[in-house]
């Protein structure tokens, strides 16, 4: 079974935006974008020096220090975050960007090591594990691979990256095969979370994003097919996983069963649906719910600290949707939330000697994830605001 690392962040303070006006905004974000790529650039530096494996593999270890039964390599969550990270990083505009192409290739290089040409469903796809000679692959899991997609549509719109695209098409075959046909279940429809036979639960996180994906590749090819599978997914998560404060619930299994716990990736990707559902249709609609769903989530995880609950690397997805939503609407709170909550983060909970974060004060490690997702925050909000609108 993949490994589901959840960290629980002991930050102190309520968490609130930078009370600026707009043009404090402006002088503040033109001075801080500096400061962002330098932690960006420090934050991914300790990435590499304490994960990336100096074997020849192109790969990660899961956790620093590495415990007595680690495995050697990183399961691919973690493993595609990082890929996402550097994608992030070469975005920067100007030379520190493109400084960074070779690290994307060599992150392309490991990705391909998860990949799988076999599956329940006879789809290629992404394994849980990297596959022989590094490792004995794994079940193949629909949201970890939906991310990969993204990342690949962000490349695509970054570069035009045509192998880019390829793979992303490929991967959203693997997700329509993963909806659920029978008519029987409760709540039927919806993309399952895995493949393995010890999990039969339709999450919001495997179908939010494989509508996000949908959205893009109609934006890419005008093929309805993808708008249409899109809207479905959409309509199946806001059917039986909106709850009624306006947020996600993250899943429900086959006997009906909801799991209400609301995580933040789960508010945040929504948001990014909404915002390209507008762009696709010019249906004001869509913009309104994007922007309601934001405004609920700012408000939910700005109450008893709420938002230091959730992983950073929920927190990485959260922010970069809604500063897709920002390229639409151009509401400076969403980015003002992201960089108080990164200025947090830098000065609270990164250790000064490794360069290393660290959210939990009782775990003796630091996952992957979490340098991966600050390594993501800082890149993004070192972006010139009009680059938002490739993000996911």
């Amino acid at each position: 079974m993949k490994r589901r690392t959840t960290i629980k962040l002991l930050l102190s303070g309520m968490f609130s935006g930078l009370l600026v006006g707009s043009l404090g905004w402006k002088r503040a974000m033109a001075a801080g974008r500096g400061d962002n790529q330098a932690r960006a650039l420090a934050s991914y530096a300790a990435m590499q020096k304490y994960f990336y494996k100096q074997d020849g593999s192109h790969l990660y270890l899961e956790q620093y220090p590495a415990q007595a039964n680690d495995n050697p390599y990183s399961y691919e969550w973690p493993f595609s975050q990082a890929h996402i990270a550097t994608i992030d990083l070469s975005y920067i505009p100007g030379s520190v960007g493109r400084g960074y192409g070779a690290a994307v290739a060599d992150r392309s290089l490991g990705q391909e090591h998860y990949w799988n040409t076999t599956g329940t469903t006879g789809l290629a796809g992404y394994d849980s594990y990297p596959r022989p000679p590094y490792g004995n692959g794994g079940d193949k899991f629909y949201d970890d691979n939906e991310w990969v997609g993204l990342a690949k549509l962000q490349l695509y719109l970054m570069t035009g990256d045509g192998a880019a695209l390829k793979r992303a098409k490929e991967i959203f075959d693997l997700i329509v095969s993963g909806w659920d046909t029978d008519a029987s279940h409760p709540a039927p429809g919806g993309v399952f979370w895995t493949q393995a036979t010890w999990s039969h639960d339709r999450n919001t996180v495997s179908n939010m994003p494989g509508a996000e994906m949908g959205l893009r590749l109609y934006q890419i090819t005008h093929d309805s097919n993808y708008l249409d599978w899109a809207r479905k997914m959409y309509e199946w998560t806001n059917a039986h996983l909106l709850a009624p404060n306006g947020l996600y619930w993250d899943h429900i299994d086959l006997a009906g069963n909801i799991e209400k716990t609301q995580w933040s990736y789960n508010q945040g990707v929504p948001v990014g649906v909404n915002a390209l559902f507008y762009k696709a249709t010019g249906d004001e609609t869509y913009l309104r719910r994007a922007e309601d769903i934001a405004s609920a989530a700012l408000d939910f995880y700005g109450a008893d600290d709420r938002l230091y609950g959730q992983p950073a690397f929920f927190n990485s997805i959260f922010f970069k949707n809604l500063l897709l939503l920002q390229s639409m609407n151009h509401n400076p709170r969403y980015v003002q939330a992201m960089q108080a909550y990164a200025d947090k983060a830098w000065d609270s909970y990164r250790d000064t000697a490794t360069g290393l974060f660290r959210f939990n004060a009782s775990q003796p490690t630091t996952q992957l994830l979490e340098q991966a997702a600050m390594t993501q925050i800082y890149a993004v909000l070192s972006w010139s605001p009009d680059r938002y609108t490739v993000l996911y």
